[in-house]
């Protein structure tokens, strides 16, 4: 059996060969293997729709059934220059001249020919069960001066079975997809009126944001942090010390004038705690100093790679910044770790992927001497090694100016998303002349650490809203229960049940629209309500209310105190 990536690099060419089948004068440009499938991208003479899929998917079968061999040939690279002319796919033809080599191979499959360096499978017959996905715009080459073409998506599996789970875990991440979320239960917006990239946070989103912020502040202060604020800009000549404009500067936004001077919209919020710690002298006993901000940061990112909240060019960083001696840092970062296992933990987050990024020592992006990145690495190590946790290590993966752990959380369906960070910092004290007093009275050079035990606020508010595809746990939900009177004459009684759960710190909203029962239940249930509080009658006569889950369960009636309880105690338990 071929492995998976030569069988989808194969799957690709009879796409395309089923494309051009439908279209003759397709021009063909390049179709690999990608992790979960494969594409090819095409300029064709109209636009795609999903309403084309089955035609090119009934094509592809019938090549894969009729078993055509795969046939490599090497060809003088003229020759081959001439075959794509008289075919007329004059991206073949330039993708020949940039190699610049004597010969090349291609690959015929029946009447199709493509260029091709492989391997394939023997034969069509040997593709597995696959699907074609979806079709996206794709600049040729990557760029953005260069003709657009169609890309479409597909992918093959050995089995059908590995094929029916895929596009299983398809459907629930269409299902979660924080940006349709973020519509229906009117948590955010990012409109080209204020520009891509930057994110509108509605009342709604910004009740989870400001529980999130709440237990991230409240837990700092439990571990020995103090809270900064900084402004969102600083003079250039910032940036350059701390060497962000020589190893930064395509991610960052052009400079501000203003009188005559240079401003910078922060791509990083670590100069400004670097500056509160030098406005005065610090004593070796004051270390560690433990200073967190929750700082919005600026950052290019170029249109094609924003995507909802997860990739954005204006954010507020869950960041800190520990300043302490050396003998201090090995506790330091392991403390940190801790902090960022039982932050992730308490938001449901149970599954984690560790990676140890370090330096390519051939790269010469990287500041300082291979001691002071051989001390900060060897930090990092001992704290993973220190608590048993398994990790990757990824060469090239370091900071300019550090080594640093990175976290990566499972969500529920299985896919990892960037999370916490811990990063060990010899250069940046070094750039900036950071020192204590030692106890010999002499100047020593301080230790930092940058960490966030979140990420980027936005894209943690992403993942969260796709790890629980909207129904956030009850001490997130910006809703937590709807209090449904059936009738007016009921509407007394359910502005007193409402008044009842604001008193106890519910969040709550009483309904009172002249609507049926049941049309507001399932309003409640598709805007994911925790608790839906129906009043009645009987309700009123005995001081109860009527319980409905957003699941769909009914509980009957409850006294009023009853429920009031279960709504604080899950809140206040996190459940």
């Amino acid at each position: 059996m071929a492995d998976l990536e030569t069988m989808r690099h194969s799957a690709a060419h009879v796409m395309a060969e089923a494309v051009q089948q439908l279209f003759p004068e397709a021009k063909l440009g390049f179709g690999p293997a990608i992790e979960d499938g494969f594409y090819y991208d095409f300029d064709l003479p109209r636009a795609l729709t999903p309403e084309d899929f089955p035609e090119i998917e009934a094509r592809m079968g019938q090549l894969i059934r009729s078993a055509l061999p795969f046939r490599r040939e090497e060809i003088s690279a003229g020759d081959a220059e001439a075959l794509f002319q008289s075919l007329d796919q004059p991206y073949k033809v330039e993708q020949i001249k940039e190699l610049g080599e004597q010969t090349v191979s291609v690959y015929r499959q029946g009447n199709f020919v493509d260029l091709c360096r492989g391997p394939h499978v023997a034969n069509t017959g040997e593709i597995g069960p696959f699907k074609v996905l979806n079709v996206a715009g794709a600049y040729w080459r990557g760029d953005e001066h260069r003709p657009m073409l169609q890309r479409i998506y597909a992918t093959a599996f050995q089995t059908k079975e590995e094929l029916d789970q895929y596009l299983f875990r398809l459907a629930e991440a269409a299902r979660r997809d924080h940006r349709k979320l973020g519509r229906e239960l009117d948590l955010f917006s990012i409109q080209d009126e204020l520009g891509p990239g930057l994110v509108l946070w509605h009342p709604k989103g910004a009740v989870v944001r400001r529980a999130v912020e709440d237990f991230w502040r409240e837990q700092h202060y439990r571990k020995g942090y103090q809270l900064l604020f900084s402004p969102h800009i600083g003079r250039l000549q910032l940036w350059q010390t701390s060497g962000h404009v020589s190893s930064y500067k395509e991610n960052m936004f052009s400079p501000i004038e203003v009188d005559e001077q240079f401003y910078q919209l922060k791509p990083m919020n670590c100069p400004y705690a670097i500056l509160i710690y030098k406005t005065k002298i610090r004593s070796y006993r004051d270390l560690p100093l433990r200073w967190a901000e929750l700082g919005t940061v600026y950052r290019y990112e170029r249109s094609g790679v924003l995507h909802g909240l997860m990739r954005v060019r204006g954010f507020t960083q869950d960041d800190a910044h520990i300043f302490c001696r050396p003998d201090q840092l090995q506790a330091e970062v392991a403390g940190v770790l801790d902090f960022a296992l039982f932050m992730l933990k308490s938001f449901g987050f149970k599954d984690f992927a560790i990676d140890l990024s370090v330096r390519d020592p051939s790269d010469p992006k990287y500041l300082g001497s291979d001691e002071v990145w051989d001390r900060a690495e060897s930090a990092l190590l001992e704290a993973l090694e220190s608590r048993n946790l398994p990790y990757n290590r990824a060469e090239g993966e370091a900071v300019f100016y550090g080594p640093k752990i990175d976290i990566r959380l499972i969500d529920a369906i299985g896919r990892s998303w960037q999370g916490p960070t811990i990063q060990v910092d010899f250069n940046m004290p070094k750039r900036f002349d950071m020192n204590y007093v030692g106890g010999d009275g002499q100047e020593h050079r301080v230790v930092m650490v940058h960490r966030t035990v979140l990420g980027s606020m936005e894209r943690f508010m992403g993942v969260l809203i796709e790890h629980y595809a909207g129904a956030f746990p009850v001490w997130l939900a910006p809703v937590q229960a709807v209090v449904i009177p059936i009738a007016d004459r009921h509407l007394e009684y359910a502005q007193s049940v409402r008044d009842r759960l604001l008193e106890a710190g519910v969040r709550v909203d009483l309904d009172e629209r002249r609507e049926k029962v049941n049309y507001k239940i399932r309003e409640a249930q598709l805007n994911k309500v925790p608790y839906m509080l129906v009043v009645g009658d009987k309700e009123a006569a005995d001081g109860s209310v009527s319980v409905r889950l957003r699941s769909g369960e009914n509980q009957g009636p409850r006294p009023l105190a009853q429920v009031v309880e279960t709504i604080t105690r899950s809140a206040a338990s996190k459940e």
